[in-house]
Formats: C-alpha cells, structure tokens, sequence
C-alpha cells in the first residue's frame, strides 16, 4: 500500500511541475515562453563630437544656458564634482538650462570605460564624446579665454554674451551662484 501511495504522490509531483521547455518539429528544445526575460533594451550610444561641432555649440548665443564641462573617468576631481551637475539637471528640469558632460578620455576607451562610467553616474543623456587627443591650441583660443586644455575639470558657461569658465574642480555652492547669476 505505501508502494502505491508513493508512486502516486510521486507521479502527480512530476505531473504538476511546470514545462520548462518544450520541443520543436526538427526536435530542437525551446525555452517556455513564460520563463525567457525579456531582452534588456539597449543603452542610447553616446554621440562622438568633433572639435568642430564642439565649438559651435560652445558658441550658440541665445537666450539658454549652457553648462558645458569637460571630464575624464580617470579624473578624480572630475568625478567628484558630477554628483552636483546631476542636481542642478535635476533642480533644472524644464528650464532654459542644457548641461553637458563633454568625455575628453582616450578613443580606446569609448566602447568600454565611459559608457560604463556615465552609465553608472547616469549622465549617459548629457554626456558626448571628444577627441582630446585632435585638438589643438586653435581650438582653444578660439573658444575659451584662459583653457588651454592642460588640465581637468573644466567648466565652460554661456547664456547669451555673458560666460564663466572654471577650470578646477567647482562646488555646489560655486555651481549654483554661477548658474544663477547667469540666469539673471
């Protein structure tokens, strides 16, 4: 009698636990349906700037803030500050401020480094990437009135005619006194 009853609890056991996969026509296994995740839509390529196309937008005067700062992911400064531009993005939203993260790192690590680094930060939607390495003493003389380029952080503002340049790391309380005097 325990024969029996084992062999029944034992068979409804099997019996009852749910199909994990099931084979095709050509005897191939496929996986349930209901038990495949979906597939993780795929992050947003960062978008690759030339010096160009930098300097126009560093040059556009109208009546919008931009808040432009150049990083490095190996720059420790640089990563100290992010935290307070993510919150002046946020405290921002819906105003006539656009600020973006400008990736001055190494072409080899475009693929790898930085959009692990920017995803982690979540700046991905305000970061684009530069190559450092092609730009020349014209670039900045004609864009900046004392960067020269040899060292990071860099901040670069413009509302207008009006700009502010900040080359160091910039607190929050610098940050903010800066925007909103810009602002005014």
């Amino acid at each position: 009698m325990k024969k029996i009853i084992l062999s029944t609890l034992f068979l409804i056991s099997v019996f009852s636990c749910k199909k994990e996969s099931a084979k095709t026509e050509d005897g191939m296994a496929v996986q349930d349906s209901a038990s495949v995740p979906e597939p993780a839509e795929a992050s947003a390529a960062l978008k690759m700037v030339t010096a160009e196309q930098t300097s126009e937008f560093l040059g556009k005067k109208n009546d919008t803030l931009y808040v432009t700062n150049f990083f490095a992911t190996w720059c420790g400064p640089c990563v100290k500050e992010i935290p307070h531009f993510k919150n002046k993005i946020q405290e921002l939203n819906g105003k006539p401020v656009k600020i973006t993260f400008v990736s001055v790192d190494s072409k080899s690590d475009w693929n790898t480094k930085v959009p692990q680094f920017v995803d982690e930060q979540g700046i991905r939607n305000n970061t684009v990437l530069l190559d450092g390495q092609l730009l020349g003493g014209d670039f900045f003389a004609a864009n900046f009135k004392s960067w020269d380029g040899g060292a990071i952080p860099f901040t670069f503002m413009r509302r207008g005619d009006q700009t502010d340049e900040t080359l160091g790391m910039i607190s929050e309380e610098q940050l903010t006194e800066k925007i909103n005097s810009l602002l005014k």
